[in-house]
């Protein structure tokens, strides 16, 4: 497993560099770093899930509102003729085309537990239509790829993991421009692969509209760079609020009683934010080991000189680069990545703000290619996780570019 290697690996590297540091630089003060941070960093852990619990319980409150009002049935059905275009190879009525957009759906709302097992029933159905069995068909690709890209309406586990920040939403429009991004970006290098026709009058109309009205918001954040702040958190609670609006009035005209529809919901809050610390204080101990000995801030200062011998003068975003390594890897390493920036720098900060879109803007992507071509046994994975990777990249760069525009004048 990918993910225990990188653990065990981050553990011994640690211990390595200090007892070089400790035997040829005379630095006596690296082990009671690394002792203090394995309780600290508990610490932290424990702490932000007091926080994470009473986040996940109204957001998937929210959440449970909108199932039950048929919002994602609506989502669903706002989208199927672009995904029709999207997937010429899968006939109109086939059962795969409702998985893969409720999937969609779910990842949108932010709703992970939903869309995983979605997902997974998707990629079956697709391969009962794939004429080579071990081999990757162009529709598995086209949807994984869609899916690692990871486009996000309301990112719940990220606005939870900001709590204890002043205005935990703000980062809601530079993520949400950052998934576009990333999202268009793994479309455009599939279809360029496949010879699908992006400039048909039905995906223009949909990717030309949402691309205009981004382009536009950046351009007066761009003009009115003191703004940028302010914009993210009025366009963004605007949009946020309306959801919620959207979500209410839905239930209530199918006569949903939203009380206790949100109370359902909330319940699994609880399980879901204690299932998450266990997996949150394994990689923050091990990140916090990995700081404490000298070795991260070894890569990271390498990387900023070469950086700034480039000519390059703004390195904020330098710092949050552990979470861009660990998210393609596994999600609750990049989580862990991203706490312990929060910690380092504090909630609000550039670097903070600029993890957090990094950890909203891509999926893992490595972890969601294993397994769901290995439930349907696929051997052969072609261009998948080239483009999937391209669209992390294409997503890494915008919320670096996204977060200066936004916050980098707040």
């Amino acid at each position: 497993m990918i993910l225990n290697r990188i653990w065990i690996g981050m553990l011994l590297i640690a211990i390595v560099v200090a007892a070089s540091k400790l035997i040829f630089w005379h630095d006596i003060n690296v082990m009671k770093e690394m002792i203090d941070s394995l309780s600290s960093s508990a610490k932290v852990g424990f702490e932000l899930s007091l926080y994470l619990t009473g986040a996940m319980c109204l957001w998937l409150g929210i959440m449970r509102i909108g199932e039950d009002g048929g919002a994602m049935n609506k989502l669903t059905k706002a989208v199927t003729p672009l995904f029709s275009k999207l997937f010429p190879e899968v006939p109109k009525n086939h059962p795969s085309i409702g998985s893969m957009m409720m999937n969609f759906s779910a990842n949108m709302l932010g709703l992970d537990n939903a869309a995983t097992p979605l997902g997974l029933k998707a990629m079956k159905e697709l391969q009962e239509l794939n004429p080579k069995k071990d081999t990757a068909s162009n529709a598995q690709i086209m949807f994984l790829v869609l899916n690692t890209s990871g486009l996000t309406i309301i990112p719940i586990s990220i606005f939870a993991l900001r709590s204890g920040a002043e205005s935990p939403t703000e980062i809601f429009l530079p993520i949400l421009i950052s998934t576009f991004v990333a999202s268009l970006a793994g479309l455009i290098f599939v279809s360029i692969r496949q010879k699908i026709n992006l400039f048909n009058r039905v995906v223009l109309a949909y990717i030309g509209t949402l691309s205009l009205l981004i382009g536009l918001l950046l351009y007066y954040v761009v003009m009115h760079p003191e703004q940028g702040e302010a914009v993210s958190i009025i366009v963004g609670g605007g949009i946020m609020f309306g959801i919620i609006l959207t979500f209410i009035v839905m239930a209530t005209s199918k006569k949903v009683n939203v009380y206790e529809s949100f109370i359902e919901g909330a319940k699994g809050g609880f399980s879901v934010a204690i299932g998450i610390v266990p997996y949150l204080i394994a990689m923050l101990v091990a990140i916090a080991l990995f700081r404490s000995s000298g070795a991260l801030d070894g890569i990271l200062d390498s990387v900023r000189w070469a950086v700034l011998a480039m000519g390059v003068t703004v390195t904020e975003w330098v710092d949050a680069l552990p979470v861009a390594f660990m998210k393609p890897l596994s999600g609750s390493g990049a989580r862990g990545a991203f706490v312990e920036i929060m910690t380092n720098f504090g909630a609000g900060s550039l670097q903070e703000r600029i993890a957090a879109t990094m950890q909203g803007s891509t999926e893992t992507t490595l972890y969601v290619v294993a397994v769901y071509f290995g439930v349907v046994g696929i051997k052969k994975t072609r261009y998948a996780i080239t483009a999937g990777l391209f669209a992390d990249l294409i997503g890494i760069i915008a919320a670096i570019i996204v977060s200066y525009i936004f916050f980098a004048h707040g």
